[in-house]
């Protein structure tokens, strides 16, 4: 007789814990509860319903009751919830929702994935109205689906600028809606560095999408939504997207400890404080091998993995648990971002001395139909040049690039690593020296003092100050847009014109792409120049940087115009 599983919830980490289980154990007994109707769906695909990017609802289920058991030999119980723990029994209580009927049945082991919650504060007056909407499961979205597409519900508000946020976001515009975003932070997409964000944030305000960053939520009424600052936007549905809070309760109950960050806290092989109780996916706190800090991490990939191991460790054979460093990537309108590891302001809260690199470059040979630019950065540890995160965004491939770095980062990679770093070229995928390795190549004279750089942000300070700026572009590139008060000399000139150039003062070089002004800056130095700065981002950059406050804070700007080209 096989062992007897029992798997609270489904989705990623209880449906792949079953699945494995059963590969290992053919005799086992397995029996997985899922309290809602649907034991494996796509989560992150719920959004896309909005806009019939996913043409309807019963495509978004992957795998039903009788699916798991003609494929698995698993029992599943839909609309039956786990309620208690009998740990000395080895026994669990389960509510049928549809009948009120309970019973009991035991297990040798147990799996916990119950996943997470979306937050509802309720210190948000009006959050529980019937136009106040969270996106969880399919019938959460099939509800907003239909509430929205009632006639004269034309103005939706959406609250939080993480993923489902945006993408919630994004795709009912797509539907013809008028969508504003608030979100309390400066930022939206909080694994970006706010420079990087910018490029976000221009793209959403160009699709028609209304930002108000910094600013949180008072009160929901059945017309409007009242910010802190007193501002009042029209709701005719509103979307909860702040964030989600770890399913916690069933396991604090039965008295299993939880971790720091309020998850239950688990071994390496995902063991909860009961040795026959174990936990994967959203519930669970994590390990970040960047921080060395639990973190909480509620993504698809991980509790897949997750559940691997936790189902191994049952039959003597946990694999290796390297922790987690947080990938992700999230379509925008027209806008590809990815990220990977820490961003920079991570890195710094955490004290780790750190430093940063941001480039910009084709993400295929130029002349190729399709080709446009890739803003990277790249987050590196100083002195030792080990990378610590990356940020991709542009129209074309920006996840191979992030996928790259996450595979560098596990691999303890650094700077030199990735500056050889051998990957495929075709001038229809990429470039023979790829972003990737160019930047390793920037930081790297970074890291080593062959140049000192300023990041994007403190550029309106140069030009407020009256700082010495050449812009080492061409005439015409200038004359379309450039830093006030820089001075145009173009980097075939310089050499020829360096006489023109102050010694007694720093100096700053920007251009459209890094490695010109790199080249700019070189060949000064070569000329006696010592005092000699490049401008990370480039004037691309800049603009990205400006545009999105100039805009919406009526700031002046530093630029004659902006150039997104």
């Amino acid at each position: 007789m096989g062992k007897r599983v029992l798997v609270v919830g489904g989705v990623a980490g209880g449906a792949s814990a079953a699945a494995r289980v059963r590969r290992l154990d053919a005799e086992a007994s397995i029996t997985v509860f899922e309290r809602g109707e649907h034991v494996s769906f796509s989560n992150c695909s719920l959004p896309y319903f909005l806009s019939r990017t996913v043409g309807d609802a019963e495509s978004l289920v992957l795998m039903t009751p009788e699916g798991f058991k003609a494929s698995y030999d698993i029992d599943v119980r839909i609309n039956n919830e786990v309620c208690a723990i009998d740990r000395a029994a080895k026994k669990v209580r389960v509510r049928n929702e549809l009948t009120g009927e309970e019973y009991e049945e035991a297990y040798d082991e147990l799996v916990l994935s119950p996943g997470s919650s979306p937050i509802r504060p309720r210190s948000i007056e009006g959050v529980f109205l019937p136009h106040v909407f969270t996106v969880r499961n399919v019938n959460d979205i099939v509800k907003l689906d239909k509430y929205a597409g009632q006639e004269g519900k034309a103005d939706v508000v959406v609250i939080g600028g993480g993923f489902i946020g945006l993408e919630v976001a994004e795709n009912l515009r797509e539907a013809g809606k008028h969508v504003s975003v608030v979100e309390a932070a400066n930022q939206v997409m909080a694994p970006f560095d706010y420079d990087m964000s910018q490029i976000l944030h221009k793209e959403l305000m160009d699709n028609g999408v209304e930002l108000y960053l910094g600013d949180g939520v008072k009160a929901i009424t059945e017309e409007k939504v009242v910010l802190a600052s007193g501002r009042e936007l029209p709701a005719d549905v509103v979307v909860l997207a702040i964030g989600v809070a770890p399913e916690t309760s069933l396991a604090k109950e039965a008295g299993l400890e939880l971790g720091e960050t309020g998850a239950i806290k688990v071994t390496p092989d995902f063991r909860t404080s009961d040795p026959h109780i174990y936990a994967v996916g959203d519930a669970i706190e994590v390990y970040n091998s960047l921080t060395r800090r639990p973190a909480k991490l509620p993504l698809a990939g991980p509790a897949l993995r997750q559940a691997r191991t936790a189902a191994d460790a049952m039959y003597g054979t946990g694999g290796r648990n390297k922790g987690v460093i947080g990938s992700c990537a999230v379509r925008i309108f027209e806008l590809n971002a990815a990220a990977t590891g820490l961003n920079e302001k991570t890195a710094r809260q955490n004290q780790i001395p750190c430093d940063s690199v941001y480039t910009m470059a084709m993400d295929k040979v130029g002349i190729m139909p399709g080709s446009s630019p890739v803003h990277f950065k790249l987050v590196f540890e100083v002195p030792t040049g080990k990378i610590l995160g990356a940020q991709a965004i542009g129209k074309g491939n920006v996840d191979k690039r992030i996928d790259v770095i996450a595979a560098m980062i596990t691999m303890g990679g650094t700077l030199e690593d990735l500056k050889e770093l051998e990957l495929c070229y075709s001038p229809v995928f990429g470039t023979a020296r790829d972003i990737v390795n160019l930047a390793a190549l920037v930081g790297l004279n970074v890291l080593h003092g062959v140049f000192k750089q300023v990041h994007v942000s403190e550029v309106r300070g140069l030009v407020e100050s009256g700082a010495y700026i050449v812009d080492v572009r061409t005439p015409g590139e200038f004359a379309a847009g450039h830093l006030k008060g820089a001075v145009n000399i173009p980097l075939g000139e310089l050499r020829q014109r360096a006489g023109e150039i102050p010694k007694d003062r720093p100096v700053y070089l920007h251009c459209r792409t890094s490695q010109r002004s790199y080249n700019g800056i070189m060949a000064l130095k070569g000329r006696g120049f010592e005092n000699l700065y490049n401008i990370s981002g480039s004037f691309l950059g800049i603009s990205y940087y400006e545009y999105f406050t100039d805009v919406t804070a009526g700031r002046e700007k530093i630029v004659t115009e902006y150039n997104f080209m």
